[in-house]
């Protein structure tokens, strides 16, 4: 029999359906449409770039530079690459977000022990000893790299470019996938590229015929953008000589000189606001990405070892520089459609000895004469042979064959190597591969272990004393000329840098304390709605949306 319900009853079930149906639909109109992914990436990586240095400037800034990135974006001052990183190590750590020992990218340069030399960590390893910039290839990096998922993700529509002076750089921001990577040539002066990459985009092609650096560089010097008396924290004595560099055609590297100042950011700066507008990136409905290379490390190549002019002066015309590709961007896609970001990474370890009226304590560590007497050390002790291969980035490498083939114990000999090594002068600290890998070695095991590749490693790495230059030179006493750095003197520092992203969907905010450098790459992919490059284990961080 059908059952009526009361008319009570249909009005009250009545109204409880209207009101759930309310409340969905009240709850639906309250969820916010995502917004739409940036069409266009902008990474700039600046090698010695510190977040101190950055604070001190910020006056002399203009407002669409480092001071937009400030107030707007998310602001990392501390970065944190751990120990014994240099910039392509550290620009391998933030492109791939993966240490060393994941991605294979150590150092800049690596140590053969077959034919006893040294080369570019990305020299493709099939062509060892034919170095040229053509041999130079992502190969050697053995994960995918934010430029490699950006490309991925729209099925390689979307369009990947990198430049910068120096060509590691280039090839690392650029990852395996991309269009183009272009530097600067050390011997002709002209933007090259590597038999990797297959484009060469309209801008480089006219630079490289009838605007090329080489024909130019007579006529380029870099001096000091403002009136010395604004740059802060000056003595006055610094305040009453102008710096002045150039960079004459009777200078053999004037080219490689060329690249560690400050005008070769401009170089790097007015090609990629080309590329914006010639290309027009970030305007086709798809993520494109440029990454490019800039550098304010301390300039070397000086008669005076105090620069701090010269750095001062790199920080001011670096922040006008990006505020030209901030107009550039701006007339292009737009910067709501735009995820900037500013990465630094550490400025090389060494730097002119202090003039000898400070009688700063220091010396000359001479690693061909620490080769040599260890060899002959080895010698006592196990009879004649060439039981050391060489040395190279802070590693003695022991001749493992000839260990092997008279059944020795390649721990043993590295024991008595650290033993021996450590009571030469200079050397204040000697760890084994054994004791490195096992996190035993340092202040920070499990960092220093993060940051070794097993395969480019020595068998002992050795600590000099701060304040001691690094001679590999046969005549310790020979002297250099003026228009090559002096030998390297061991500064201890902290490998910290700082970040800054600028994105539409970001609120402004400072992340203060320390974040380790292989977040960066997944925060990036995480903003762009991509997937983490293959080999980044941490999570991104959490950002503030706007």
């Amino acid at each position: 029999m059908l059952k009526i319900q009361p008319l009570n009853t249909r009005l009250a079930c009545a109204l409880v359906a209207s009101m759930v149906t309310i409340g969905v639909a009240a709850a639906t109109s309250g969820v916010r449409e995502p917004s739409p992914r940036p069409t266009l990436v902008v990474g700039i990586f600046v090698e010695g770039l510190d977040a101190d240095y950055v604070e001190l400037l910020r006056s002399n800034f203009g407002p669409d530079g480092f001071n937009r990135f400030i107030s707007d974006g998310v602001s990392i001052p501390h970065v944190d690459y751990g120990p014994g990183i240099d910039a392509t190590a550290a620009t391998a750590m933030l492109v791939s977000g993966a240490s060393p020992a994941v991605n294979g990218i150590p150092a800049a340069r690596a140590w053969d022990s077959k034919t006893r030399r040294e080369y570019p960590v990305l020299l493709d390893p099939k062509i060892i000893g034919d170095y040229s910039e053509r041999s130079l290839t992502p190969a050697p990096l053995l994960v995918s790299t934010l430029a490699d998922e950006v490309r991925i993700a729209d099925g390689g529509l979307g369009v990947v470019h990198s430049i910068a002076p120096d060509p590691q750089a280039a090839i690392l921001m650029a990852g395996h996938a991309a269009n183009s990577a272009f530097w600067i040539s050390d011997v002709t002066g002209k933007w090259t590229t590597s038999g990797h990459y297959r484009e060469t985009p309209q801008p480089i092609s006219r630079r490289n015929v009838g605007h090329t650096l080489a024909v130019r560089l007579d006529t380029i010097a870099w001096e000091p953008a403002l009136k010395l008396d604004r740059y802060p924290d000056l003595p006055e004595y610094k305040k009453l000589y102008p710096f002045r560099h150039t960079f004459p055609s009777r200078e053999a590297d004037r080219f490689k000189i060329f690249k560690t100042s400050a005008p070769a950011n401009r170089e790097v700066a007015s090609t990629a606001a080309e590329y914006i507008s010639t290309l027009s990136l970030g305007t086709r409905g798809v993520t494109d990405m440029l990454s490019l290379g800039f550098n304010v490390s301390p300039y070397l190549y000086g008669r005076d070892a105090d620069n701090r002019i010269e750095t001062m002066d790199a920080y001011v015309r670096l922040d006008g520089e990006i505020a030209n590709i901030v107009r550039a961007v701006e007339k292009g896609p737009g910067m709501d459609r735009t995820l900037f970001f500013i990465a630094g990474t550490p400025a090389p370890s060494g730097g002119k000895r202090d003039e000898e009226r400070w009688n700063i304590p220091s010396g000359q560590f001479s690693p061909r004469k620490a080769v040599s007497l260890l060899n002959m050390y080895l010698m006592a002790l196990h009879g004649n042979g060439e039981w050391v291969n060489g040395y190279h980035n802070g590693y003695f490498f022991l001749n493992r064959p000839l260990i092997k083939e008279r059944g020795l114990s390649e721990a043993d000999m590295r024991r008595e190597g650290a033993d021996f090594l450590s009571r030469m002068s200079g050397v204040s600290d000697v760890y084994t591969i054994d004791d490195i890998l096992a996190r035993r070695a340092g202040d920070t095991p499990s960092a220093l272990r993060r940051n070794i590749s097993a395969t480019h490693a020595g068998d002992l790495l050795v600590m000099v004393n701060p304040g001691w230059e690094i001679s590999d030179s046969d005549d310790d006493s020979a002297t250099l000329s003026d228009s090559q750095p002096q030998l390297p003197v061991v500064r201890w520092q902290a490998s910290t840098s700082p970040v800054y992203i600028l994105a539409p969907t970001i609120q402004a905010s400072e992340i203060t304390g320390t974040v380790d450098a292989r977040t960066i790459a997944p925060t990036v992919a995480r903003i762009l709605r991509i997937r983490s490059p293959n080999a980044a284990a941490l999570p991104p961080l959490s950002l503030p949306a706007r």
